[in-house]
Parts: C-alpha cells; sequence; structure tokens
C-alpha cells in the first residue's frame, strides 16, 4: 500500500506481529530492539550491536529474509529466522544458524535454547498448542507512527478445507482461540501506547469457532463502550457469516467496520473442485448484499486459472463485480503453496512445476489446465479494468448505495483531519481527482457520515491503481513475453526439425518411412 500511505504520510500497513509475539515469549532480561524492514533499514551497526537476530516472514519476502542472514553471518552473529516460510520450506534458509518451525507457544524452553547458543540447525514443529499459553505481543516495541492500521489476533485455524489454502496445513482444522480476557489486555496494551484507529483481527476465519466467537464479540462491546471506543476493527471471514445475522449485528456493535471473504470465483465447478463447499451453499451475490447492508464492507478475494474454469471465466468475474459493492477486490491467479493439497495433487499429476514463494504475478508455478497465454493475457486485462478509476469509483458508489451509516459516527480525530487534508491536496494534483471530487461532494451533500470512508478508499484506490499499473501489469507484460518467446523457440526448433529430416530423406540418408515417422511426431 505504499502508493497510499505515502499520501498520508505512513510507511507500512501493519506491523510484524509475529515478531512480537515471539519477542514476549523471550527472556525478560534480554534488551530487545524491532527493525520492521517494511519501515525502515537495517543498518550493520544494529546487526553488530546484537548478540543474535531473529528475523521472520511469509514466502514472499524470502529475498529479504535471505539477505539478513547473509549480513550476519558476514559480520559475525547468529540469526535465528522462523514463522511461516522457514516453516513451509526450512531449505531456503540453511545459512541461518537455527531455524525454528511452528508456533512458539509452550516451546519457551526450545527458544531459549537457540537465543542463547544452545542448539543449532533445524528445530521441527510441535503440536498445535492451545492458545491460552499466548502472551500479550510486545507492542510497546512499535512506532505506531509508521502504521496504518494495528493488528491483533484471536484465533488460528480454520474448519474448512480449501484445496489451495495452507491454512489448514500451517495450523489445523480445529479452530483454536484465545480467552476473552486475554483479548482485551491486548486491546490495553495497544492503547497504551497512545494508538487509535483501525484493527485488523488477522485471523483466516474469525468465525471459524463460532460458539467461541459469540462469547467474545459481547466483551468487545463492553471494552469499546469502556473505553470511547478509540478502534475500528476489519477481519476475514467465510461468507457464511451471511447467514447469522445475529453475530453479523454483533460484530458492527463492537466496532467491525469490514471484513474480507474468500469469494475467489463464480463457477460453481471450480469451487466444487477446489473444496470450497461453503461458498456453494448459498447465493455468493446475495450474501455479499446482506453483509454490506448488515454493516459491513466486503473486501473480496478472487482467485483466476483454478481447475474447472470454463471458457469465459474472465468475462464472468466481470459480471460479478461490475456494480459490485466491493472497492477492494482481490484477483490473483492461483498459485500451489508448499504443503497444500493443490500442490500434492498437482505434483502426483506431473503439473507442478516449482515450489511457490508468493508472487501471483507471474507465470503460475504449475502447468494451467487452460491455454496458459491467454489466461496471462484475460487476467492481466481485467486488472487493468478492475483497478482502472473509472470502475474503481463506480464499486465505491455501489457500496454507498447500499451500505447503512457507520452505526457510531465519532468526531474526527486529529489523525483522520490530516488525512482528509493530505488526500484533497494530492488529488487536487492527480489525474484521479476528476473522479475524487465529484464523489466527496456527492457524500458531503447526500452522506456525510461516509465522508471519512470515502477518503479513506480514494487513498486505498489509488496505491491499488498505480501498483496495478506500474507494477503488476508489467511484471505479467514480461511473463507474457517470455512465454511468447518460449513458444516461438519451440515452433521455430521443430521446424528446423521437419527440414532437417526432408532433407535426409531427398538425399537418401534416411528411408522415406522413418522420415515421414520422425515428421509426424
Amino acid at each position: 500500500m505504499q502508493h497510499g500511505l505515502a499520501i498520508v504520510g505512513r510507511s507500512v500497513s501493519l506491523p510484524p506481529l509475529g515478531l512480537l509475539t515471539v519477542a514476549a515469549c523471550l527472556p525478560p532480561e534480554l534488551d530487545l530492539r524491532l527493525v520492521d524492514l517494511n519501515a525502515e533499514e537495517l543498518h550493520d551497526y544494529d546487526i553488530l550491536s546484537s548478540e543474535v537476530v531473529l528475523v521472520g516472514g511469509m514466502l514472499v519476502q524470502t529475498s529479504s529474509m535471505q539477505d539478513v542472514i547473509a549480513r550476519c553471518r558476514r559480520l559475525g552473529r547468529r540469526v535465528i529466522v522462523g514463522g511461516p516460510a522457514a516453516t513451509s520450506r526450512p531449505e531456503l534458509f540453511e545459512g541461518a544458524t537455527a531455524i525454528f518451525q511452528g508456533e512458539v507457544e509452550g516451546r519457551e524452553t526450545e527458544l531459549r535454547e537457540v537465543v542463547y547458543g544452545d542448539r543449532f540447525g533445524l528445530v521441527p514443529p510441535g503440536p498445535y498448542p492451545s492458545l491460552s499459553r499466548t502472551r500479550t505481543p510486545r507492542y510497546d516495541l512499535l512506532d505506531p507512527s509508521h502504521y496504518g492500521s494495528m493488528s491483533l489476533q484471536y484465533s488460528r485455524g480454520c474448519p474448512y478445507h480449501c484445496e489451495f489454502c495452507d491454512v489448514v496445513e500451517l495450523f489445523g482444522r480445529v479452530p483454536r482461540v484465545k480467552s476473552d480476557v486475554q483479548v482485551l489486555a491486548e486491546l490495553d496494551a495497544l492503547r497504551s501506547t497512545g494508538y487509535s484507529g483501525s484493527v485488523f483481527f488477522v485471523d483466516d476465519n474469525f468465525i471459524g469457532n463460532k460458539r467461541a466467537v459469540r462469547e467474545l464479540v459481547p466483551e468487545l462491546v463492553r471494552w469499546q463502550e469502556r473505553n470511547g471506543r478509540p478502534f475500528d476493527f476489519y477481519t476475514e471471514a467465510s461468507v457464511n457469516l451471511a447467514s447469522d445475522p445475529e453475530l453479523l449485528d454483533g460484530m458492527v456493535e463492537a466496532g467491525f467496520s469490514a471484513v474480507f471473504l474468500g469469494i475467489e470465483t463464480p463457477s460453481e465447478s471450480s469451487l466444487a473442485r477446489a473444496g470450497k463447499a461453503q461458498n456453494l451453499a448459498l447465493d455468493l451475490r446475495a450474501a455479499i448484499d446482506t453483509i454490506t447492508r448488515g454493516g459491513l464492507e466486503v473486501m473480496g478475494g478472487f482467485i483466476v486459472g483454478m481447475d474447472g474454469e470454463a471458457d469465459g471465466e474472465l468475462d464472468a468475474h466481470r459480471s460479478f463485480l461490475r456494480n459490485a459493492p466491493i472497492p477492494m477486490a482481490m484477483a490473483g491467479l492461483l498459485t500451489a503453496l508448499p504443503g497444500t493439497q493443490l500442490a500434492k495433487r498437482l505434483e502426483r499429476e506431473g503439473r507442478l512445476r516449482s515450489d511457490s514463494e508468493g508472487h501471483q504475478f507471474d507465470r503460475p508455478n504449475f502447468v494451467p489446465e487452460r491455454d496458459e497465454l491467454e489466461l496471462l493475457e484475460g487476467y492481466a486485462a481485467l486488472l487493468m479494468e478492475l483497478y482502472g478509476a473509472p470502475a474503481y469509483y463506480e464499486r465505491l458508489r455501489a457500496y454507498l448505495r447500499l451500505a447503512p451509516p457507520p452505526r457510531y459516527a465519532a468526531w474526527p480525530s486529529a489523525r483522520d483531519l490530516h488525512d482528509l487534508a493530505q488526500g484533497v491536496r494530492y488529488f487536487a494534483h492527480t489525474p484521479r481527482g476528476r473522479q475524487f471530487f465529484p464523489l466527496l461532494l456527492e457524500t458531503l451533500l447526500r452522506q456525510p457520515a461516509q465522508l471519512k470512508w470515502v477518503v479513506v478508499r480514494a487513498i486505498l484506490g489509488e496505491h491499488l491503481i498505480r501498483y496495478t499499473e506500474e507494477d503488476v501489469v508489467p511484471r505479467l507484460r514480461l511473463a507474457i513475453e517470455r512465454l511468447h518467446s518460449e513458444r516461438t523457440a519451440v515452433r521455430s526448433g521443430n521446424a528446423e526439425d521437419e527440414t532437417d529430416t526432408m532433407a535426409e530423406v531427398a538425399s537418401g540418408s534416411v528411408p522415406r518411412d522413418h522420415g515421414r515417422t520422425r515428421v509426424g511426431r
């Protein structure tokens, strides 16, 4: 979100919650310092002034993690790597002093051993721990001014088993939750930093354990009321939230304003093949409208290139999203992540090309069922349409037509006023001002309570529009060019083989029947 965050003077969307959680499990006598590479540089002095460096991240951050490992080795410092990337693909981090796989709760002794240099190499994961052991993350190590939002985790795991998802492989199919007391303590810790604003519950499915979350939501309501409603929550959930109006209303009452849903595709055959049964049980578009009218903005995840897609599938995505109340529609190419059921199936079928490193804007890491060139060209065209300014602003209007006013519209904070002023100043000097200012005026006259939402979504849209134009589509075009070149080379090679064979046949050096057989192959 660098283009949008730069407008309001912040560096990064979210803090590294995994490292903050690990920091809470370290011996209290240690002097800790956090360097978030998304927000600041790591200097040699930082490494040299430390006895040991802990590095964590996701697969998409592998290159950066490897660079830190190499620098630590060059400077003679021990380095421990952990997190999702190290758990999924430990072979990528063999230069580390130790590779700590899996979750940290209940394994403080092992963590202490690697930190103090008493254990080296691969430290394999243990059983899934109870989250009752999780300590309050060390939010005190953060500089809140760097971040557009803060993060908090309530649960791990998901009860569903979507073929392409690695959540159940990393965290299991039984959602484990923190106690209500733990969650409230973490909110207190966040508030003690002086921060107020949006907080992302990073759970992969916040409603995975519905019985537990129904008990938590009233506690969140009471906490917000006691503390003057300092936080605006958002999270991820399964689309069947639409079937539980009581829970939906409770979440809105607790201060949730948005939810990310894995919609994936309007293709029922693709959903069935991917094991996404929960999306087949209801009308997806009706569910989105229900959640929007209930008071939660839907952010949608979509996947292109799934097995089972029929001809015209990209047109189906376009039709589904045209005028849909989903401004933040995230469409990505299907990726076979390590350890997923999808990767295992593709490997059995001989279609897996390589392990994924988390990128979605290149050729897929497997042989797709449909023509790959057609897939890439269609995907690039879909993104250009989705994140052209006219289509994006039309989706903003579609949301405003359905959404109720915010239930608890607070007076704008100093941070809100700053962001509004910076946004207006920015759009006064960009082409997108032609879309922004008419919508701003419409909102001011008809739905003034939504003014903050419009400015924030316009700023986020500026990132998505520019990122699509300046980064994503050029990368896809390079992939398309490489694929074109490969196919041209193959055709050229085949033509040369045929020419050589016919010349051999004509000279009599190869029997004519044999020559025809070669050409036929």
